[in-house]
């Protein structure tokens, strides 16, 4: 196991969320996808298990660029799927990233660094290089492509544009997209239990925001921390395989989160003279309702305090590393947003990422 700080205030300048951009693809009722597609690939105890899965997930609506109740792509191969994958990513991209530009009142020409995540598609030139191109970022503006470190990867990429900010003094934009219907398994592999869970969960979003120097009113990026247990590699996977990326979740996940989020949440809050009890904003990712309730009962948080992500999983499902950024955007349009907010999220490895902010009102 490992534990280290990707960034902290160490810098002379503080990054500080401006702008954030949301783009969802066309919606469906979790009972729709059930009724309309996966009730009919199964059958017998499978059938009977998947529904109380589907009925379990804790999802009541996602989105789909490509919706199984009108495009059956569980046969196509990878190549077929990649294809799709650059027609549906660069125009949701390109909205995602417009809106966190307009709500942070800056150009694309003013974009230093450009983190793009994604674990669900590859194409080179990469979405970095086409959205840099479409947007009109200038010709030195950086970039930076994170790919399958799947649900946590907001967190890192936000880190890195913090770090780019306090070091250069100048903005940074970090888009993740995922498309995750793009992956639906063959009928034969979804008679894995981890398969049903993934199909019950997955859905499709793409989420940017932008990251100023101090002085804007916005959220500031005090810290983000990880740690990682490599001795439960294989708990979580997502294989190349000849028909798409195949999940691999061990239903021993939420074991390790137990062991390790206490310390990881206490300790990085203490380094910023902060107790679980400071935190008024919890953006903990929702893997799955188990997730949720780990986290929940590890941290001794009252129920209340998860409501924006159970919210957000039952609007949007689990939209790998976008959902981190729905949920702050949730935070962001409450009546009354949270000054202190605890992102988490988790992922191969396995890891677990934390991040700290607070509102602040600027100068």
């Amino acid at each position: 196991m490992s534990g280290r700080t990707e960034n902290g205030a160490r810098g002379s300048v503080t990054g500080v969320i401006t702008g954030l951009g949301v783009a969802l693809p066309p919606g469906a009722r979790q009972d729709e996808l059930w009724e309309g597609f996966f009730a009919r690939h199964f059958d017998g105890t499978t059938r009977a298990l998947a529904r109380r899965i589907f009925a379990n997930s804790g999802v009541e609506t996602r989105q789909a660029a490509v919706n199984p109740l009108l495009e059956d792509v569980s046969d196509w191969p990878t190549e077929r799927r990649m294809r799709r994958y650059q027609i549906e990513a660069l125009p949701l991209g390109k909205e995602a990233v417009g809106r966190a530009l307009t709500d942070a009142g800056i150009g694309a020409g003013d974009v230093g660094l450009f983190v793009v995540c994604s674990c669900t598609g590859y194409a080179t030139p990469g979405l970095d290089i086409l959205l840099a191109r479409d947007l009109g970022m200038a010709p030195d503006t950086q970039r930076m492509f994170v790919g399958h470190m799947g649900c946590y990867a907001a967190l890192p990429g936000l880190g890195a544009a913090h770090d780019f900010v306090a070091s250069r003094g100048r903005p940074a934009l970090l888009l993740c997209a995922e498309l995750t219907s793009l992956h639906i398994q063959p009928s034969s592999a979804r008679m894995d239990t981890q398969q049903i869970v993934s199909h019950a969960l997955f859905s499709d979003a793409a989420a940017a925001v932008v990251v100023v120097p101090g002085g804007r009113p916005g959220y500031a990026v005090r810290e983000v921390a990880a740690m990682t247990d490599t001795s439960t590699a294989d708990h979580m996977t997502w294989e190349l395989t000849d028909t798409g990326f195949r999940m691999g979740l061990s239903p021993r996940v939420p074991q390790v989160l137990a062991a390790h989020v206490a310390d990881l949440v206490t300790g990085l809050l203490a380094r910023h003279g902060r107790r679980i009890s400071d935190v008024d904003g919890w953006a903990v990712h929702p893997g799955g309702p188990r997730i949720l309730n780990v986290v929940e009962e590890e941290l001794g948080l009252p129920p209340e305090a998860l409501a924006g992500s159970r919210a957000t999983l039952a609007e949007h499902g689990n939209c790998s590393s976008a959902t981190s950024l729905l949920i702050l955007d949730r935070f962001r349009r409450a009546p009354h947003p949270p000054r202190t907010v605890l992102m988490l999220a988790f992922g191969p490895g396995l890891t677990l990422y934390a991040t700290l902010l607070e509102r602040t009102a600027g100068r």
